[in-house]
């Protein structure tokens, strides 16, 4: 459907629900009356997500600029088990830096009463308390502004704005060394260096892996370069040794790579512009003339830098000798597709560690241990797919993880995987096939080197380093299984009209300028699943066959519509592109709904309730 709808529909907003309770309050619980006179946006997300992340930094600019108009909330919706747990939530709030309330909904009761159906999803509520936008994915937050600049002046008009300050109440600053820590590296001294994420700061400790010879970063989120005390960072991740002695890190929501050198404590930047790559960015050249996403995890294998591009499921390099940067595997769709990297997908590749033959990398979203090889080709060792995962030992074809985010090469061949949501540090040898348990009770253990004869485990949510002597038996642990907490949605066998709903932002229209603005690419998990209508095309309506004999399984559905300023006197419109991918569980239940809509941006006119005029 495309922007043909009327644009403002009047939907009274469903009550806020969450049986965790509010962060960020001075634990005050809220009700929608509470903030009445307000402008509400909703954002549904959850911890795991890098889109969700995204999302928070694109935020923060609306509500800086609207502190007195506009009431941020984060409704956490979990898609792990892990996710759905408490101080989990407290601590990715501090994690992350969130600057405004968020209302715990492990059971997802408000996610349901919203009828969202992707991570992230924004949701925007008028003075009045009624929902009159909502949108998917990132890349949304122009639209939100003009809409919120729109509402304020309705509502002051009408008397129904309530200016003032809003409910966020900072949580008291913990006194620890290290603050959710991100990677670690064994420097040729002998020393540790950590990426102290959260403080925006590298810091080098002692053969101890706890006294603190130095820190370097001035500790405020920001991207300049500089010496220790000046240079700024932005949730820095991983770290790399070069050849020369310098190190590479993955300075994550700065988009870039910096480089140390660990003499001076200088940082200069190598690879990218400080702003997110997009669809339609490009994707090789000049490293500080090419956008990047988010990359999380960096390793020298082959001779480059190879890149664990987060944000747009991808694997990219960086060359030193040349100061360029390419895509080299993953196609920026979502989920687990091995072959030749052109072909291949990620989800979320969050670590990785290098061999003479081999690049492992830790999948995180499909919770899984993939690597790849010398010609390119992308190898899945363990893990099925987006919505499975749990804590189970054994053959590789039935292990499984949560959440994985750190992988080390041992000096066996085998591999440690920091396997995240587990608490846990696990093992897989490719010799056997075989998956093991190594070492439990870790909180959040996102990274591991070798350290002579033990191993220390980035323990982020302990905030520390943690020595461990890797045992000779493996510890056993009673195996778990589970799926997503979202429930499938009941769809009727045979034909399914698939409709992503568009509606183009105020003031702005559809980019036909080069052709189709609009992409839609549709595919299952199993493949059996479609028997038509898999593929891409440029319409977002879709009709979908599906197979009677497949009760259950997954759509993939990945949408991208472009939109400029409507504006005929403007030469140089100001264009943008909203995308998201949607991963649906569905379960085949013969008299269900033969109608299946995603919101990319906009409301949905087909779809009943309470809509008054």
């Amino acid at each position: 459907m495309t922007d043909s709808a009327p644009r403002r529909a009047r939907v009274r907003a469903p009550e806020l629900i969450g049986k965790g309770g509010w962060l960020n309050t001075g634990e005050k619980q809220y009700t929608l009356a509470d903030l009445r006179g307000r402008i509400v946006v909703l954002d549904f997300w959850t911890f795991c997500c890098i889109n969700c992340l995204h999302v928070l930094d694109e935020l923060r600019a609306l509500e800086e600029k609207h502190r007195d108009t506009v009431v941020v909330i984060g409704v956490h919706s979990p898609k792990f088990v892990h996710e759905a747990g408490h101080q989990a939530v407290v601590d990715a709030v501090e994690r992350y830096g969130v600057e405004h309330p968020v209302l715990d909904d492990p059971e997802l009761a408000t996610w349901k009463q919203y009828a969202v159906r992707a991570w992230p999803t924004l949701v925007v509520i008028d003075p009045e308390g009624y929902v009159v936008a909502q949108h998917a994915g990132e890349g949304h937050a122009h639209a939100i502004e003009r809409l919120v600049e729109e509402l304020e002046a309705e509502h002051a008009a009408k008397g129904t704005l309530r200016r003032g300050d809003g409910p966020y109440v900072p949580p008291e600053p913990e006194p620890t060394t290290l603050r959710f820590p991100g990677k670690a590296l064994l420097l040729p001294s002998g020393n540790l260096l950590v990426s102290d994420t959260t403080r925006h700061q590298l810091v080098e400790l002692a053969e101890d892996a706890e006294t603190v010879v130095r820190r370097i970063g001035s500790g405020t989120r920001g991207f300049s370069d500089g010496g220790p005390e000046r240079a700024c960072f932005n949730e820095p991740q991983g770290l790399a040794l070069l050849e020369d002695g310098s190190v590479v890190v993955a300075d994550t929501v700065n988009h870039a790579l910096r480089r140390l050198d660990p003499v001076s404590g200088e940082v200069t930047t190598l690879a990218g512009t400080g702003k997110q790559w997009w669809q339609g960015s490009a994707t090789s050249g000049a490293a500080r003339e090419v956008d990047l996403s988010s990359p999380w995890d960096v390793a020298v294998f082959g001779g480059r830098v190879w890149i664990a591009m987060a944000g747009v499921h991808q694997l990219w390099t960086y060359d030193p000798a040349a100061g360029t940067v390419a895509v080299a595997a993953g196609t920026t769709n979502e989920g687990l597709v091995d072959g030749p990297g052109a072909e291949a997908w990620f989800a979320q590749p969050s670590g990785l560690a290098a061999t003479a033959e081999r690049l492992w990398l830790a999948d995180s979203e499909t919770s899984a241990l993939r690597w790849v090889d010398l010609d390119g080709h992308v190898h899945t060792a363990v893990g099925t797919g987006l919505f499975d995962f749990g804590h189970r030992d054994g053959a590789a074809g039935q292990a499984l993880f949560q959440h994985p985010l750190g992988v080390t090469a041992l000096p066996d061949g085998s591999v440690a995987v920091a396997d995240t949501y587990n608490h846990a540090l696990r093992r897989y040898d490719p010799a056997t096939g075989e998956v093991t348990t190594l070492a439990t009770d870790l909180r959040e253990p996102s990274d591991a080197v070798l350290v002579g004869e033990d191993i220390v485990v980035v323990e982020s949510a302990r905030h520390r380093l943690t020595r461990l002597r890797l045992p000779e038996e493996a510890v056993r642990v009673e195996s778990v299984a589970h799926r997503t907490r979202r429930a499938a949605t009941e769809v009727a066998p045979g034909r399914l009209r698939l409709d992503v709903i568009f509606q183009a932002p105020a003031g702005q229209k559809l980019d036909t300028r080069y052709g189709p603005s609009t992409r839609l690419l549709v595919s299952s998990t199993p493949p059996e699943l479609l028997l038509k209508g898999e593929g891409a095309d440029t319409d977002l309506s879709r009709e979908l066959e599906l197979n009677p004999a497949v009760t259950q399984g997954v759509l993939h559905v990945s949408a991208m519509a472009a939109s400029c300023d409507d504006d005929p006197e403007n030469a140089y419109p100001a264009c943008h592109v909203h995308q998201q991918d949607w991963g649906v569980p569905v379960r085949l239940t013969e008299g269900a709904t033969d109608r299946l809509p995603l919101v990319l941006a906009g409301m949905d006119e087909q779809e009943g309730g309470s809509q008054t005029p």
